[in-house]
């Protein structure tokens, strides 16, 4: 049995049972298959409250104490569905995956569906051990036999997943992330055809961290889901494998959880895939596949097997569930947080294909704002970081605009953002994309570790005497002092800051920002005092200026109301009727139209 990592919770619902004694089992499982007839309650309470590697041993004094196989005497007194999950029970697990894909493969046809479900879902080490099996088991090659019964493309995956050299979970290659995204993308959706060979290489061999990557970068590239690539260029088996493939990368729990569901669904059950799983999970996963299966279908796998099973069949498989999340004191804490977590990563994809449905559905400037409106904040504050540095030149305005005026909370979640969706540092970015103070300033601001407490007198004095006594014409050390300042110090401390720098020159510390510095420096700066001041109305005046004129600035009116809408829209648009004398929604509705204004208006929450 593969045990969990080091420092990992065991996830499996059956455990060692405490005092164990093989010689007494032994003696109790032959007492119950003694005489006319047989003990089955006895027999299945047994083996159902025994880990594998105890019933091994139970096996082993049975055959020391009377001779015989205590497989072979159960398959001797039990039959049909109850037999078939005992004696799967009493096989070491990869002696029990043997059996199952040596009944795939024998006689007339193949059960493609199992041979899928176990070499899509185990790890390499349960690979090797499943292939030392069959060959000890069968005397024969367990891959020679799957390119003797299988066929093309899809025999081709089997083989390269039953080699069992996946990259292990710790080999991420960022740097390859991208290329397989452009490989995987240039051998379906921008090819004549399908080169297969790619998909075959790269989701056999990469490891499932780095596979998860590669699926998140493929769906921003190329707007649409790895699986829906793959339905739309693959066929037959071969698709149902790479599903499954994918499935299991992106948690092997729910795979399982959604084949239990489908077996039991309908009319009729599918007991073999039910007993399969049920037995191969039991020490694995279980709880995990339980809570999300109560998450996903919103009912417990206890119940459901309850309904569509029956005997003692019913009963072992009650056991192996482990216990009825329904019932009350029934509920793991730790299995549900990975339930929450699953749940969270479903969400997410629902919302990923519900993006991915309303991009093929609208476009332009009203597509902007309402896929904005579906991100959240760090992520779309990201997002457009990340587009202000990309292409040939760079949007300092959407830079200076968003760093200059989050907070150290919204800032860290921008970084974290930025890390998860673009594989890279944000300060590397601003690094790569910028140059000289400007560079600086935006790479302090992106560190959001501004202070936070409140003012300090003497400190602002001091503060204020530092900018203000830098000789005129010395631009590098005044733009050096400013930053010092300006970006480190906290909003309250600044203002008074500001105070006392009007009482030491004479002038507003803005005014002096303007007649000394220029460009990128001077407009970044001049976005912090003004954030400092006033942020609704360094905002109102970003809105205004972004309709004045003949043509309208869709990007910047787009972003801050999608930034700002759930923040500080009302103070927004009372500083903007305050400085314009005309009311926010008056502006909207006199510089833009259609569905783009509609939009914009809702948002904008009314007429002031």
């Amino acid at each position: 049995m593969a045990k969990p990592a080091q420092g990992a919770k065991y996830r499996g619902s059956i455990h060692d049972f405490p005092g164990f004694d093989p010689n007494q089992d032994a003696e109790a499982l032959y007492t119950a298959m003694k005489g006319f007839g047989s003990d089955k309650e006895a027999i299945l309470d047994i083996i159902t409250s025994r880990s594998n590697r105890q019933r091994q041993e139970v096996c082993q004094s049975y055959k020391s104490l009377y001779g015989k196989d205590l497989i072979a005497d159960l398959k001797y007194e039990l039959t049909g569905k109850f037999e078939r999950l005992i004696v799967g029970l009493m096989r070491p697990p990869a002696y029990c995956d043997a059996k199952e894909i040596k009944d795939a493969i024998s006689g007339i046809g193949t059960d493609e569906k199992c041979l899928i479900e176990i070499l899509a879902s185990r790890t390499n080490e349960q690979m090797h051990q499943l292939v030392a099996a069959y060959k000890d088991a069968y005397e024969r090659d367990l891959e020679a036999d799957i390119i003797g019964d299988t066929s093309g493309h899809f025999q081709k995956m089997l083989v390269v997943l039953l080699q069992g050299t996946r990259e292990e979970d710790d080999v991420v290659s960022e740097d390859l992330v991208q290329q397989d995204v452009q490989d995987l993308y240039e051998a379906g959706e921008l090819k004549w055809g399908t080169d297969e060979a790619q998909f075959i290489y790269i989701l056999g061999n990469r490891s499932k961290q780095h596979l998860r990557l590669v699926f998140d970068e493929y769906l921003k590239t190329t707007g649409k889901p790895i699986e829906a690539s793959i339905r739309g260029e693959l066929s037959g088996d071969f698709e149902k494998l790479m599903l499954a493939v994918v499935k299991c990368i992106r948690s092997t729990p729910e795979y399982f959880a959604e084949r239990l569901f489908k077996a039991m669904k309908g009319l009729g059950t599918r007991d073999n895939t039910l007993i399969r799983i049920m037995v191969s999970r039991s020490e694995l996963d279980m709880l995990d596949i339980r809570e999300i299966f109560r998450t996903k279908y919103e009912k417990s796998l206890y119940s459901m097997i309850k309904n569509d099973t029956s005997g003692e069949y019913k009963k072992t498989l009650l056991k192996l569930s482990g216990g009825d999340d329904d019932a009350a004191g029934q509920f793991f804490p730790e299995a549900a947080q990975v339930a929450y977590q699953m749940w969270e990563l479903s969400a997410v994809a629902r919302v990923e294909d519900l993006m991915t449905d309303l991009k093929s559905e609208i476009s332009g400037d009203l597509a902007r704002l309402i896929l904005g409106l579906m991100m959240p904040p760090a992520h779309y504050d990201a997002k457009q970081l990340k587009k202000a540095m990309e292409g040939a030149g760079t949007d300092e305005k959407a830079l200076i605009e968003i760093l200059a005026t989050r907070t150290n909370a919204e800032i860290r979640a921008i970084n974290e953002a930025y890390k998860e969706d673009y594989h890279k540092s944000l300060e590397d970015a601003l690094s790569s994309d910028t140059s000289g103070h400007f560079r600086r300033i935006l790479i302090s601001l992106a560190t959001g570790h501004r202070e936070e407490g409140g003012e300090n007198l003497d400190q602002a004095r001091e503060d204020a005497q530092e900018i203000a006594d830098t000789p005129s014409g010395d631009k590098t050390s005044l733009e050096t002092r400013f930053m010092t300042i300006l970006c480190t110090r906290s909003y309250p401390h600044l203002r008074r800051v500001f105070q006392e720098f009007i009482k030491m020159t004479n002038y507003d510390v803005e005014h002096t920002i303007k007649k000394e510095m220029s460009g990128d420096v001077r407009d970044a700066f001049v976005a912090i005092v003004q954030s400092v001041k006033n942020k609704p109305l360094f905002f109102a005046d970003k809105l205004y200026k972004s309709m004045k004129g003949a043509g309208t600035d869709e990007k910047t009116l787009t972003r801050i109301m999608v930034s700002r809408s759930e923040i500080d829209l009302l103070n927004i648009r009372r500083e903007f009727i305050e400085k314009y004398d005309k009311s926010l929604h008056q502006a909207i509705e006199g510089d833009t139209s259609g569905d783009f204004l509609k939009a914009l208006l809702a948002l904008c929450g009314g007429e002031d």
